[in-house]
């Protein structure tokens, strides 16, 4: 019995010394994110597509407003009781026709702004991915070279949204933001430079 509680303690103080030598390392990957100059680059891309759809909602919109204003006139033509039987017909005929087209165009515009939406949330999924996946290189290679044993995001959460990092001992890691910040950030094209000419410039590098 006291051999197994000596066993137990040797254990346990050696478990203690081993993880005293580890060197940990945290990281704000929200704040790394939001901070990649790639990050706010596909924002202003992803703002101009959107803004792109929106313009090509409001013209959909547009052509409906205008055969629906037609619609209504045709329907005040076709209910003027001065007008002949056969003007009449004519006329409601042509309402039949447009009112088949209004129905056309509303399903055109749902169909549309399902696609188009659709089309932004798998772009919107595809581009964060990217980013992450190359901060998560950085991420590696600093890790291995400045020799950290365990690296840890500290905003990230469990299956219950609970933070994964309740409590870090002051002194017991080292924050890694600010740093992994500047790593991202050290190709940056300069401010105001066209897109174009910074995206043939990262190529070249």
């Amino acid at each position: 019995m006291i051999r197994c509680a000596f066993i137990a303690l040797s254990l346990a103080a050696s478990f203690t010394l081993q993880a005293a030598d580890l060197k940990i390392g945290v990281i704000d990957m929200s704040k790394v994110f939001q901070e990649f100059h790639k990050t706010k680059s596909a924002a202003e891309k992803y703002k101009g597509n959107y803004e792109k759809a929106a313009q090509e909602m409001q013209e959909r919109q547009a052509v409906y407003k205008n055969l629906a204003t037609e619609a209504q006139k045709l329907q005040k033509i076709a209910q003027d009781p001065i007008i002949t039987p056969e003007q009449r017909n004519k006329h409601a005929a042509e309402l039949g026709e447009k009112v088949k087209e209004i129905r056309s165009m509303e399903m055109e515009m749902q169909e549309f702004a399902e696609r188009r939406q659709t089309q932004l949330k798998q772009e919107d999924m595809q581009i964060r991915k990217g980013l992450y996946e190359e901060i998560l290189v950085v991420v590696r290679d600093k890790s291995k070279a400045d020799g950290f044993d365990l690296v840890f995001d500290k905003t990230g959460v469990s299956l219950s949204t609970i933070p994964i990092i309740l409590h870090v001992k002051e002194g017991a890691a080292t924050e890694m933001t600010d740093q992994l910040i500047v790593e991202l950030n050290k190709n940056a094209p300069p401010p105001g430079a066209e897109p174009a000419k910074a995206a043939a410039e990262e190529a070249k590098k």
